[in-house]
């Protein structure tokens, strides 16, 4: 597995941008929160009044009988994004807009569940602070190493060792929204293994693994073979790191990511 991490060639063909980010994020089950998590979900509704959302959805029907006024919120937060995923912002900027969209795809899916658990709580509030930082052009203080949330856990030590690796060395720059998809699909596919086993981890991880081939591809072919032969040192650098963290108890607690020195 960890030869396939490090490998510089032989990248699989893209998949189709749509399919893929519809798969990435699309099939998500966890168990059923108590009240008091599903509290904390409609605080969070209150909350993305700062962005103004709470105020537009007022005017609009809903886009379908029983979309409930969370979605109405969150799918008005997820196209306030959009305009910073554009080609005239950051690369900086388009990463933490298409991060916060793979987050309020996931408490999307989990609102319309009824499954209000604490990892849709915390997708909605990553989501909402990432947005008002953008909106406020504050984007620039939010380090592009996060640390793992406690509702999930490090698996797949080989590929956070490459998006960490990639974030080092530029990689965003190459593929903001390829690092940024690949980014949630780790952290939410843990959760799922924690929460229902392996079986409903697998689609995420393999997801995870295509968005990271297809940002290390666009760098490798972006650089010369000095900084691509670099980019493999910082990955076994990071995979040494990493290894012996793997939550193999499949239990979830965060971790924290140390960049390398």
């Amino acid at each position: 597995m960890f030869k396939a991490a490090i490998k510089t060639t032989a990248y699989k063909q893209p998949v189709h941008t749509a399919l893929s980010a519809l798969l990435i994020l699309s099939v998500v089950s966890l168990a059923s929160a108590q009240d008091s998590i599903a509290n904390n979900t409609a605080q969070i509704v209150d909350a993305n009044s700062a962005v103004d959302c709470r105020d537009d959805i007022q005017a609009q029907a809903p886009s379908y009988k029983y979309q409930s006024t969370q979605q109405r919120v969150l799918n008005c937060m997820v196209e306030q994004l959009q305009p910073y995923q554009q080609k005239d912002k950051t690369a900086h900027q388009q990463y933490l807009a298409y991060k916060a969209q793979a987050w309020l795809t996931y408490a999307i899916h989990q609102d319309s569940m009824n499954n209000r658990s604490a990892a849709g709580v915390v997708a909605a509030e990553t989501a909402k602070s990432i947005l008002q930082s953008l909106k406020n052009d504050t984007a620039q203080s939010i380090k592009l190493q996060q640390d793992i949330p406690t509702t999930s856990a490090l698996m797949r030590p080989d590929l956070w060792a490459t998006l960490s690796a990639l974030k080092d060395n530029g990689g965003i720059e190459s593929a903001p929204r390829e690092m940024a998809f690949s980014e949630v699909a780790l952290i939410w596919a843990a959760t799922n293994q924690c929460k229902r086993g392996w079986r409903e981890s697998g689609i995420h991880f393999r997801m995870a693994d295509r968005w990271l081939e297809q940002a290390r591809e666009a760098y490798v072919n972006a650089h010369d073979s000095q900084t691509n032969v670099a980019l493999e040192q910082s990955i076994v650098s990071y995979y040494k790191q990493y290894a012996p963290l793997d939550a193999s108890d499949d239990i979830c607690r965060g971790q924290d990511l140390t960049p390398n020195n």
